[in-house]
């Protein structure tokens, strides 16, 4: 026989069956971790909190502008709407909301003083401690909100959903409310802004023209009563009127300036900030000599028309003059508008929207700002002209005069002052926000959480899924030798294998042991045969094999068992067979057949013993055995000794068959010697238990100097745990005369191992 080439090589890839094999051997522990995913799962599932969920629905519009500030093409007209509802969300988001959220969730709490209602807003410390008021702080609970509250857009609409969960259906309802009040409220005071500091600015000056024109009065008054002049001359009337009027004009105009100026700067300020250079390219609109000259002849236009309304001659003024005056300034204002336009046109067109509102506002304010100044320039002059004729008055009258203007003057700066502030009040109050609560955040009946089917089920995919894993990783760590085909793919001949023996384990039926004579028709028995069949033409050259070394990698695989049924077999086929137990180190044989170690071959080989002596015959025909006898000192020595050689030959003189129980072969070299003294050289292998390295280590002693091993012998095999369906019809046999089951379509091809 050629010396055996072994092979370490894995399949190239597993099939399917294989897989199903795995799980198939694994299918305890897989089962008991589903059911430990799926344990857990219920009693999470039973002992979850219930959480309800409540949503408040917002449409978020975007500001409409002029059609010069809209998209050239109408399929993008909605263009830049998710960036305008992106910087809304983070707005929402913000820490200035969630505060106004934080602080108007406190004052619910303390009007309500229900703590069954609460359990977001409520700190359980101060509530154990038994305050009035366990409430979190604003700035906690400001923080929380952020993870409490998710905020989302709809896709591709205007529409902004903010969810809110608590073990409370009221306080999810509660909060997911408030917030969309804060946030609409923060809006709308956003939008009011400019507004609102015009408002507060002209409540200002109609406070202060008040006083001025009080004390105005009340000047005029005492100069009367002191005995001044009481009346004036139609003449000096008139003049006062007419100066009184564009006094009170040219301050109105300051005040414009003022305010326009005031919004200006702060405009100004911001789109600095956001685009410096587009700040200073609207700065340039209005440094334009062209616009600058437009404004001015508009404003002269306006006071030539305002005095030829309060000259004496006013009634004479025709309707035709008028009509030239208001067209000339409608023609004036249009040149005005449409370089407005042309500028917004240039500057608008790809600009991010934020840039576009403040761009538009400058523009606006700065031509606001721009015909105030110039109005004020030209009151200016007018007033200059008038005060030339008032002071030319009679000297008895213009200290009287001088105080009824000044009272005039400020009387109707003050009525104007009062309109504006009247006007702002109505604007600021009819500005509208862009948020709009399409659906308020209703008390939920159901709870939104947990869901527990989903959570049973995932709990049982989970555990499934881990104790698939578990069988991938133990399968993936584990190295040894589980089916024939792990045997054959290291390119080792399989002799057969023998299934597990039922009953035969620690604290077992001893007698099992002995199975091809305590049990001839079952299963093991029948593959034992198989294994003398397959032992028997293993080898054809000269005699054929007439002794048999038995041996395995590690204790407890099951050589001496497999020796003892061997030997059965072989006499149950009219052999003379004796079985020797050479295990010098644990001797086990005498156990099997019920008999004394002494004297045993050791003592026939030492000389204290006769071969009748040692050479004992078994309940089994043709089946005898030789115990181990005395334990020498060295065993080796005597295994390799020309002794046991001579014990041997008589041995083949006298019996068909000789099994040689050995040792492990990688404990000790006792086997490895034994290999060579006869025909052929068995190693049992015991299935889940033998590593593969060490089982090709065991097969590399005994054949690195003997010629005589014939192949594995797979013990233990668990044919029924999975390990391809094929191998359970492998063994199954009817006898009609008993109706035992027993071997039945037998596959020697598998059996033997070819």
């Amino acid at each position: 026989m050629e010396k055996l080439k072994l092979s370490d090589r894995e399949p190239e890839s597993n099939s399917f069956k294989d897989y199903i094999n795995l799980i198939r051997n694994n299918i305890i522990p897989i089962t008991l971790i589903s059911l430990t995913g799926l344990v857990v799962a219920i009693i999470y599932a039973i002992k979850a909190p219930d959480i309800f969920k409540s949503t408040t629905v917002l449409k978020v519009s975007k500001p409409q502008g002029s059609i010069l500030e809209s998209p050239l093409m109408p399929d993008f007209q909605d263009f830049g709407s998710d960036r305008f509802i992106a910087n809304e969300i983070e707005i929402l988001k913000s820490y200035t909301v969630r505060e106004n959220v934080a602080k108007a969730l406190i004052a619910d709490y303390n009007l309500e003083k229900r703590k069954d209602f609460f359990n977001i807003i409520l700190d359980k410390k101060l509530l154990q401690k038994g305050k009035t008021t366990p409430v979190k702080s604003v700035s906690v609970l400001a923080e929380m909100l952020e993870k409490t509250a998710a905020i989302d857009q709809k896709r591709g609409l205007d529409i902004v959903e903010i969810s809110v969960e608590s073990p409370s259906p009221y306080e999810a309802s509660l909060i997911t409310n408030e917030y969309a009040k804060a946030y609409k409220d923060y809006n709308l005071q956003n939008s009011r802004m400019q507004l609102t500091q015009v408002k507060e600015f002209l409540l200002g000056q109609r406070k202060e023209k008040q006083d001025e024109l009080l004390k105005s009065e009340e000047s005029l008054r005492q100069y009367q009563q002191a005995g001044g002049i009481v009346a004036l001359d139609e003449q000096a009337k008139a003049l006062i009127e007419q100066l009184s009027k564009f006094d009170a004009d040219k301050n109105a105009a300051d005040i414009d300036m003022k305010v326009s100026e005031k919004n200006l700067s702060k405009y100004r300020d911001e789109l600095k900030k956001q685009d410096p250079r587009l700040a200073d390219y609207v700065e340039s609109f209005v440094a334009e000599p062209y616009v600058k000259a437009l404004q001015e002849q508009i404003a002269k236009i306006e006071i030539q028309k305002a005095i030829a309304l309060s000259s004496k001659d006013a009634g004479a003024v025709d309707k035709k003059t008028l009509n030239e005056y208001d067209a000339k300034i409608k023609y004036l204002k249009s040149q005005v508008e449409q370089k407005k336009a042309t500028y917004k046109a240039g500057i608008l067109a790809s600009s991010p929207e934020e840039v576009k509102l403040l761009t538009k506002s400058v523009i606006e304010e700065e031509v606001k700002s721009q015909a105030a100044k110039s109005s004020y320039q030209e009151l200016s002059k007018i007033v200059g002209n008038y005060e030339k004729k008032f002071n030319s008055l009679p000297s008895a009258t213009i200290e009287y005069a001088r105080r009824e203007r000044e009272r005039a003057a400020l009387e109707k700066l003050y009525l104007l002052v009062e309109e504006k502030y009247q006007e702002s009040m109505i604007n600021e109050q009819s500005k509208p926000g862009n948020v709009l609560i399409v659906d308020p955040g209703r008390i939920p009946e159901k709870p939104a959480k947990p869901n527990r089917p989903l959570i049973v089920l995932i709990g049982l995919v989970l555990g499934v899924g881990m104790g698939v894993g578990f069988a991938f990783v133990r399968n993936y760590f584990d190295n040894t030798i589980k089916t024939p085909e792990d045997i054959e793919r290291r390119n080792v001949n399989v002799l057969a294998w023998i299934p597990k023996i039922e009953g035969l384990g620690p604290g077992g039926n001893k007698d099992l042991e002995f199975i091809v004579a305590r049990k001839p028709d079952s299963i093991p028995a029948e593959a034992y045969r198989a294994l003398r069949t397959r032992v028997q033409f293993s080898k054809f050259e000269n005699d054929g094999i007439k002794t048999i070394l038995v041996t395995s990698s590690a204790p407890s695989e099951g050589k001496t068992t497999t020796a003892v049924n061997l030997a059965g077999s072989f006499a149950q086929a009219n052999k003379k067979t004796i079985i020797i137990d050479s295990d010098l180190r644990k001797p086990r044989l005498h156990n099997v057949f019920k008999a004394e170690r002494y004297p045993g071959f050791t003592d026939y080989v030492f000389g204290e013993a006769e071969f009748e002596q040692i050479i004992r015959k078994s309940d089994v025909n043709n089946l005898y055995f030789a115990t181990a006898g005395t334990i020498p000192p060295n065993p080796s020595e005597l295994l390799g000794s020309s002794h046991f050689d001579d014990f041997l030959r008589r041995l083949k003189s006298e019996f068909d068959m000789i099994i040689v129980d050995s040792p492990p072969i990688i404990a000790v070299t006792d086997s490895e010697i034994l290999s060579r003294k006869v025909d052929a050289s068995i190693l049992v292998v015991s299935a889940e238990k033998t590593e593969a390295d060490l089982m090709s280590k065991s097969i590399e002693l005994l054949t690195h100097e003997a010629n005589t091993f014939i192949g594995v012998l797979l013990n233990n095999f668990s044919y029924r745990a999975g390990y391809g369906s094929y191998y359970k019809y492998y063994y199954y046999y009817s006898r009609p005369a008993d109706g035992k089951k027993g071997l039945k379509g037998v596959s020697k091809s598998r059996v033997l191992g070819k």
